[in-house]
């Protein structure tokens, strides 16, 4: 056993003895992604457990957490805010506090565009000088139903090699820095990686995902968003040893730019490529944005996962989850492939 898998037992040890919680009620869910994707996973998720927990990728470098990143040298704060608000409640409270944070200024000086949420998870980052503490604390604000926590204790830069990204070379391979970029990016991405390139974990990530029932990977921009928390070394190799089962929820369409014109199983088969020793135990997909199940069956399998398709999408047509069909479909999963048992 190398000396990383040795700290993150003895890690997963010492937060199961510090937490005297026992295995009961409710599932252990931790959920890991960023943006959109991983706000409509909590959204949903939140609905059925409460001992949730969120990993946030930290690559941002776009819009007010860009700039604030830039500024200040902090962790962009703006996907650790989205999944914060996705965690408020339905009751008065939560909603009014989900508004505020998500609240964007609108002037002609320097505070356009900041989310007041942005700013207040800096505020307290610098003030109390910890990323954890900082954010339960704004989580005990909002009421949160779960906790938030970053995936790295430093501000990444994401890269990607890109076929095409120059229209006039379509066979080059270039490299495209940052984020924002890379979401957008005209051509092929090709693969990801994060600059550092051996990153610190957070600990309370590495251990919450160690003492997991079920991981939730995805939904969300696929080399963005979710593959990002691969390539951070302690956090995968917590993914690897973890006796959680791991459920990776699929997109409903491919991303202009960044997945234009990537079937279901292709979205896999680039996972795969990234962290070839990471097994899955389910693969969830919307039933009416997998035009070839048996590619993407064998495509799961060689993850070590089973498919399961559900109507999951929003019913009126616009490409996004539905809270209460998601929630029904993870609630199904969790029961039908669980280890421990009904929870209710």
């Amino acid at each position: 056993m190398t000396s990383r898998n040795l700290r993150l037992r003895r890690l997963s040890r010492a937060t199961s003895a510090l937490s005297g919680r026992k295995r009961g009620a409710q599932p252990k869910v931790v959920a890991l992604g960023g943006g959109r994707g991983l706000s409509a996973s909590l959204t949903a998720l939140r609905r059925i457990t409460g001992d949730l927990t969120a990993v946030v990728t930290v690559a941002d470098d776009g819009g007010s957490s860009g700039r604030l990143r830039e500024e200040l040298g902090v962790l962009p704060p703006g996907d650790l805010r989205k999944a914060l608000a996705a965690l408020c409640g339905d009751d008065d409270w939560g909603q009014t506090w989900a508004q505020v944070i998500q609240h964007r200024f609108q002037s002609k000086g320097d505070l356009h565009e900041h989310a007041v949420g942005n700013l207040l998870i800096v505020a307290l980052w610098e003030q109390l000088g910890d990323h954890v503490l900082a954010l339960d604390l704004v989580g005990k604000l909002l009421g949160a139903h779960g906790r938030v926590l970053p995936m790295s204790a430093v501000p990444l830069e994401l890269q990607a090699l890109v076929r095409g990204h120059d229209p006039e070379r379509p066979d080059d391979v270039d490299t495209v820095r940052g984020q924002a970029t890379v979401a957008l990016t005209p051509g092929e991405v090709q693969s990801v990686h994060v600059v550092p390139r051996d990153p610190p974990a957070v600990p309370e990530a590495v251990a919450a995902v160690l003492d997991a029932d079920w991981v939730v990977l995805g939904p969300g921009s696929w080399f963005s968003s979710v593959i990002p928390h691969l390539l951070v070394p302690d956090l995968l190799d917590a993914l690897i040893e973890t006796k959680a089962r791991k459920v990776l929820s699929l997109n409903l369409a491919p991303q202009p730019g960044e997945t234009d014109g990537f079937s279901p199983q292709r979205h896999l088969e680039v996972l795969g490529r990234h962290a070839p020793k990471l097994a899955l135990d389910v693969v969830l997909a919307d039933e009416a944005a997998v035009p070839d199940r048996e590619s993407l069956a064998d495509a799961a399998k060689r993850l070590g996962a089973a498919v399961e398709l559900a109507p999951v999408a929003s019913p009126d047509g616009v490409p996004i989850h539905d809270p209460e069909l998601l929630a029904a479909a993870y609630d199904r999963i969790f029961r039908m492939h669980g280890r421990i048992g009904p929870w209710r």
